[in-house]
């Protein structure tokens, strides 16, 4: 079956003329996908019914829906796990800014892939290994979900980061159509400069991002400032060492005049030192840049510990010193797992409980 949040409007619109239907019924699909955001035919009563059956013959609205729900009013932020449908498992987040008079902003963090070949040490997702890339629709339909939730509540999906699950840039073509789909005017109406792609560093596609002339925000996660202890955190850097990635970001830099954010996760007694934060310091120097500083999240099957705070807040100052603009991350969402394939990975574990065999009891 076709999904339908996976087409454009042109594509929407050839899609029903190929089924001798005017062009305007694919406009009104189109509509009811990314501005209306209906989940059932039941409610394109713009069309008539035995349309509408037609249609749910062939194609189908909603490509996920959602397995679990958590949300921590403290940190007012929410994360659900949806199931696809070949039942893959996949998260997304949506965390809320509030502003004054009702205002604020609304992010959604949304996956790419289910699971992630490039396997970092500290990373949920990595544990999983790669299963394969989501559709366009299937990645746009992530931020679908939130926008209604935040419709109910007044409000309305103001950013997006592709810091999910998942390598981006690796799936480009289905990432790019994804953040085509949910900036489109005629749609959902996103601005490209709410939109933020994150990578690991797969220098091919952040060259060819480069060229795109697009508006979207880059980040990139560098996570510490030498080839021997990115490696350690990073395998992807044994393939694109620190001097290539760094050649991208200033072609990047160069090409767009756009500064790039650059993500560095402490770990506590790795990566969290003073001469680390001073190495990275002279890595970064010269580049328009800003850096995210991100204390790492705790993951149960993962032996590092978070950085202390004292260490985080000497890290950035040393950042600072340098004339580096840097900020701190908000921890945020710690406890529903919000932190990335964190939910994913304690839900594989309580099934696997629930499957192993029970201990045999001699009477």
């Amino acid at each position: 079956m076709v999904l339908l949040a996976d087409l454009t409007q042109d594509e929407m619109i050839a899609w029903v003329t190929a089924r001798g239907l005017p062009a305007y019924r694919g406009r009104q699909l189109y509509a009811a996908v990314f501005r209306r955001l209906a989940t059932s035919f039941d409610e394109l009563t713009d069309l008539p019914r035995d349309l509408r059956t037609e249609v749910a013959q062939e194609a189908s609205l909603v490509p996920l829906v959602v397995q679990q729900r958590h949300r921590d009013e403290q940190a007012e932020t929410e994360k659900a796990l949806f199931r696809l449908a070949d039942g893959a498992l996949v998260e997304g987040v949506l965390m809320d800014y509030p502003g004054e008079r009702g205002g604020g902003r609304h992010t959604v963090c949304l996956s790419t892939q289910v699971g992630c070949a490039l396997g970092c040490r500290f990373c949920a997702t990595g544990l999983q290994g790669w299963t394969r890339d989501l559709s366009p629709g299937e990645i746009a339909a992530q931020v679908l979900h939130f926008e209604r939730v935040l419709r109910a509540r007044g409000a309305r999906v103001t950013n997006v980061v592709y810091m999910g699950m998942g390598e981006p840039l690796l799936p480009y073509e289905n990432t790019l159509a994804s953040m085509r789909l949910l900036t489109d005017p005629h749609g959902f109406g996103l601005g490209q400069r709410h939109v933020t792609i994150s990578t690991a560093g797969i220098v091919p596609g952040i060259r060819r991002l480069a060229h795109e002339g697009l508006q979207v925000g880059l980040a990139v996660s560098i996570h510490a400032a030498t080839d021997e202890a990115r490696s350690a955190l990073m395998p992807l850097n044994r393939r694109y060492g620190l001097d290539e990635l760094l050649d991208a970001c200033r072609e990047y830099v160069e090409l767009t005049h756009r500064r790039i954010t650059f993500e560095c996760t402490l770990i506590g007694g790795v990566n969290d030192g003073p001469d680390d934060a001073r190495a990275l310091a002279e890595r970064l120097r010269g580049l328009l840049c800003h850096v995210n500083i991100i204390p790492w999240n705790r993951v149960d099957e993962i032996p590092f510990q978070p950085s202390s705070r004292a260490r985080v807040t000497a890290f950035r100052d040393v950042l600072a010193a340098a004339g580096l603009p840097v900020t701190v991350r908000d921890t945020r969402g710690s406890a529903i797992q919000a932190a990335c394939g964190q939910l994913k990975t304690a839900a594989t574990r309580a099934r696997r409980a629930s499957l192993r065999p029970l201990p045999v009891v001699m009477a």
